[in-house]
Formats: C-alpha cells, structure tokens, sequence
C-alpha cells in the first residue's frame, strides 16, 4: 500500500487552522464554470507547467491567508454567485480547508466545481493529498490533468485546455451544464482601478 502524501512545503504548515491561503479572488465570473460564481485561486503548485497563465501561484509562501468562515460568508454575500471554482495553485494540497469551505457553500444551496493537475485516480489512491477524499465527496464537477501545452486546445467546444484533461461529473444533475469553453475571458476591473482577465486554461492575470 502506497504511503500517504507529506506536505510539499513547510509553508502548509504556517496556515493557521481554518484558514486557507489564496492567490485571489472575483465574484461572478461565468467562464470558469457553469452559471455565474465566485472562483477562489489557491496559493501553492509544484507542477510549473510551460505555458502557465498563474506562475504567481506556484509558490508555498504566504500570500494572502483569509478564514473559511470569512470566505464563505463573503461568497453567499452576492446573491449573484450560484456556485464556486477552485482553482490555483493546486487545490488538492489545501483540500481539508476546501472541503469545509465546500460544506458551508454547499448547504447554503451553491454548487463546487475545482481544478487540479492531479488525475481523479491518483486523488482516489493512498498517496492523494491529506483530505483529498474529503474534498471529493464536496464536488460537483472535476477538472483533472496537469496543463500540458503541446497538447494545448484552443476551442470554443472544450471545456478542457489540453486533451489530456478531463471532466468529471460527480453530480449527475450538471451532466448538461458544461457550457463553458477553454478559450473565453472575461476582464474584471477592481476597485482599485486594477484587471484581472481569467477564463482561458482557468487563468489568473492581473494588471495595473
């Protein structure tokens, strides 16, 4: 039997019980999931996939650490959001935080969908990250497969980036709601006067 997986940076272990720590984060994108829903970038991947669109989230170091509870209330704070994506960074390796996060969101009536570069089999197997089993039984819908550029789709027919992705639906009431496609971004303008394009391969890419 194959060990479990150990934290891959000591920089897990500084997030404070029922915290989670975030790269970023928007309300009501309609392009990395189906409906409209908040998206929640995880700080931290070890993959460093060429062609990343986020390589801000491959660090471990803390970047911006916020509360499950806080998360959750400012989520179902916008009667807009019908569900969330996690994406990152590599949500698996928060997985325990997520999946708290995923119960409160999910009793309050919004669907979860996450990405990872992990393969659902390996998340399924001993070796998975602690609490990986836990954040499954939370999912509606799973990205899975590591980015992988020769491989890269460009379509406004898939769901996925590359063709070694694939989508799992574990909710059979979203069967037929992957509507969204690989290639389409949206522009959020923050506050501040700040952008932040997401969409395409699930992305992160802010600008002043």
């Amino acid at each position: 039997m194959e060990k479990q997986s150990i934290n891959p940076s000591p920089a897990l272990e500084e997030i404070p019980p029922g915290c989670l720590n975030i790269m970023g984060y928007i309300d009501e994108s309609e392009v990395n999931g189906p409906g409209c829903r908040a998206v929640v970038w995880v700080q931290g991947c070890l993959r460093e996939c060429p062609g990343c669109f986020n390589v801000e989230s491959w660090s471990f170091e803390i970047n911006q650490l916020i509360s499950i509870d806080s998360l959750a209330e400012k989520i179902l704070s916008n009667p807009r959001n019908t569900g969330v994506t996690f994406s990152g960074g590599e949500p698996f390796w928060q997985a325990p935080a997520l999946a708290s996060l995923a119960r409160q969101l999910k009793a309050a009536g919004l669907n979860v969908m996450s990405f990872t570069g992990f393969t659902l089999e390996k998340l399924q197997s001993e070796s998975a990250p602690a609490g990986s089993q836990e954040l499954l039984t939370q999912l509606d819908i799973l990205i899975d497969g590591a980015f992988v550029e020769s491989k890269a789709i460009n379509s406004p027919n898939s769901p996925v980036s590359s063709t070694n992705q694939r989508v799992h639906v574990l909710n059979p009431a979203f069967q037929d709601q992957i509507t969204w496609a690989s290639d389409q971004i949206e522009i959020h303008v923050l506050k501040d006067g700040s952008r932040i394009i997401t969409g395409y391969r699930g992305s992160w890419v802010e600008q002043s």
